[in-house]
């Protein structure tokens, strides 16, 4: 999607204090960052903040975590990441399998092009 993304992982080994979306968020803020500053500084001040704790906001607060702890809701929330970019606000796609940044592809013809999927069947 334009303005957001939706990922699915395994915990493979305790983080440590920090919950792991909060890992996930610091860490690719500051490797964002460091890119920005890098080749785009241009697009650097549309992340600015006047924050205390921080110069740029890459990432909204309190991100949506959810715990997928049955395979049910597995399924149901791998669906809607997958129908995301055919969704009338966004129209990026026509077939979930398309859209390039999607593990649609994967779950319907092995490929991944990511080279580190797994399947969720394996896990379930």
């Amino acid at each position: 999607m334009p303005n957001h993304l939706h990922v699915i992982w395994e915990m493979k080994e305790p983080n440590g204090k920090e919950m792991p979306h909060a890992s996930f968020n610091k860490f690719t803020s500051h490797m964002i960052v460091k890119d920005l500053k890098l080749n785009s500084p241009e697009l650097l001040p549309l992340f600015k903040v006047e924050d205390g704790e921080r110069n740029f906001r890459i990432w909204q607060r309190d991100p949506l975590a959810i715990l997928m702890d049955s395979r049910e809701k597995f399924e149901q929330k791998l669906t809607y990441l997958h129908n995301n970019p055919l969704h009338e606000r966004w129209g990026l796609v026509d077939r979930p399998e398309s859209y390039s940044w999607s593990s649609a592809r994967f779950y319907e013809d092995g490929v991944d092009d990511f080279c580190f999927l797994t399947h969720y069947m394996d896990k379930f």
